[in-house]
């Protein structure tokens, strides 16, 4: 079996309804004191955020609501929403929102917290010096960012950048699936083949692979094969979207320990060049890379098709190709469509796409397949 090393969030609470009671949760835990909550202007517009508000201020928490956040956050952004933080005092951080707001929260605890400029946290344990309280509240069952010790933030024009580091892992998450429901099916859809991703792609990792972020990816896609379609179907069904939410926290501590490959490594210049949400870029990419490493990953292409497939038969190729199959039905019937000409995608644009995937070489060196940029651009083309 060999060592390994495995991290996670220390404390999670999987409660529904729990963000109506957030203040008195905090409290357990933290001293109340000034506490900043950053989010996106549509969650803040929708009064969704309403009741962990009013709940944080009948604890004795002092709140500012930042929801400048936008989807791929610009440095820019990071930095001006860090200096507002910084101004309030802040004392705890919390992320209320889906991947982007978790990710801008993370990097705000630990650059109020300290001096290190943000252009020096890029790659991977280059973060220095602590951060202050973090607790993550997800909204949309996808990233898994609320357990995960990573940040994406696009740098320049076009470029998503990562900062990897223990520091980023979070005290807290609360995983309450009425903040989930009645989420659109299409945006449904597209996070929960994000957490699918993630949960394949760790089960997969040529680096760090381990015991237990395998049975956490087999868990973590188990729940969300069997309620994606149930939560995109029925916008109020809180058993699956409680299901989904699990699933995505599954497969994000998997993901965390065992990291991704070459479907996001593919899907950030999707985002990055057409701003594409992330979740949507993984799964236009995803069945076409899954072909692609099938000659190399076929062993655990199997095992995953008979987690998913009970009773499904023939040697590892025959049960890979039923498991990118039932992939495909499954991505299918969420009725997302799964072109890139459906989405924007300029064909002129692949060669581009495929040169820019290169510079992923984070995520390229997970991959059970070594990928070159004539593979990427064949892999943009099937999936155009």
């Amino acid at each position: 079996m060999g060592s390994f090393v495995f991290q996670t969030v220390p404390h999670i609470l999987v409660q529904a309804g729990a963000a109506a009671s957030l203040g008195e949760i905090l409290k357990s835990r933290f001293a109340p004191g000034r506490v900043c909550i950053v989010t996106d202007a549509f969650l803040y517009r929708s009064g969704l955020l309403q009741p962990a508000l009013d709940s944080l201020q009948r604890a004795g928490w002092h709140s500012l609501v930042i929801s400048d956040v936008q989807a791929d956050p610009p440095d820019h952004v990071v930095l001006e929403i860090t200096d507002r933080a910084r101004a309030f005092g802040t004392e705890l951080v919390i992320g209320l929102g889906g991947g982007s707001s978790m990710d801008v929260a993370k990097l705000v605890a630990v650059l109020v917290a300290g001096h290190q400029p943000l252009d020096q946290m890029y790659g991977v344990d280059k973060v220095q010096g602590q951060r202050l309280p973090l607790v993550q509240v997800p909204t949309t069952a996808g990233t898994g960012s609320e357990v995960t010790p990573i940040a994406i933030v696009t740098t320049g024009e076009t470029t998503k950048s990562g900062i990897v580091a223990r520091q980023l892992y979070a005290d807290m998450a609360v995983l309450d699936a009425e903040l989930t429901l009645g989420l659109p099916s299409a945006i449904t859809a597209a996070t929960g083949i994000d957490a699918m991703v993630h949960a394949i792609e760790a089960f997969t990792s040529k680096r760090l692979k381990n015991p237990l972020s395998d049975a956490l990816a087999v868990q973590a896609l188990q729940l969300l094969a069997a309620n994606l379609v149930p939560a995109c179907q029925d916008g109020s069904n809180v058993q699956a979207r409680e299901a989904m939410l699990l699933g995505a926290m599954l497969a994000g501590q998997a993901f965390a320990n065992a990291p991704v490959a070459a479907v996001h490594a593919l899907a950030y210049p999707l985002g990055g060049v057409f701003h594409l949400p992330h979740g949507l870029s993984n799964a236009l990419v995803l069945p076409h890379v899954l072909r692609f490493n099938a000659e190399a990953a076929a062993p655990h292409y199997a095992a995953l098709a008979e987690a998913l497939l009970p009773g499904v038969q023939g040697d590892h190729h025959a049960k890979t190709t039923a498991f990118i199959r039932h992939l495909q039905e499954l991505i299918t019937a969420t009725g997302l469509p799964m072109r890139l000409r459906d989405h924007g995608v300029d064909e002129a644009a692949l060669p581009r796409l495929a040169s820019d995937a290169m510079q992923q070489t984070r995520l390229l060196i997970n991959n059970p397949r070594e990928v070159a940029e004539a593979d990427a651009l064949l892999i943009y083309q099937q999936a155009y």
